[in-house]
């Protein structure tokens, strides 16, 4: 289908209120790599091509290798992640997959080893907002 809606257009509010979801991100502790390597994870699971894009040169651009961009499609098996980000991606895919089963207490507790609380806040909200631009742009097939 060619002619899909273009809701930045028809509804700039909605979008609006996306970007002040963006403007909370930006006062984030966490940091900009790990921020970067959980939308782009969310990105490759929802199928985005548009945000997988954006998302890698931005973390090339913040200084990420493209040997760990390359792998973080199989972050599990790769040695190239240390234990936080680890957990961060574990908490990203179950976040971004959460009808499948969840954020589990164990899981959760993995992550608070290595995030204070605020810090998870601030993931769990950065996973959402992900989600919710990967919604938008595979729904309205944004090229």
């Amino acid at each position: 289908m060619t002619n899909r809606v273009n809701i930045q257009k028809i509804q700039p509010e909605a979008y609006a209120a996306m970007f002040g979801l963006e403007g909370y991100l930006a006062t984030s502790t966490l940091p900009v790599i790990l921020q970067e390597l959980v939308r782009l994870r969310a990105s490759q699971i929802n199928g985005c091509n548009f945000c997988k894009g954006i998302h890698t040169d931005a973390a090339k651009k913040h200084g990420e290798t493209d040997e760990r961009l390359a792998a973080l499609a199989n972050w599990k098996t790769s040695d190239l992640f240390d234990e936080k980000e680890r957990a961060t991606l574990e908490v990203t895919e179950a976040v971004t997959t959460i009808a499948d089963q969840g954020l589990s207490d164990e899981l959760y507790g993995k992550v608070a080893e290595f995030l204070s609380a605020e810090e998870i806040a601030q993931l769990i909200v950065l996973i959402a907002t992900v989600n919710a631009w990967n919604r938008i742009g595979v729904a309205t097939a944004n090229p």
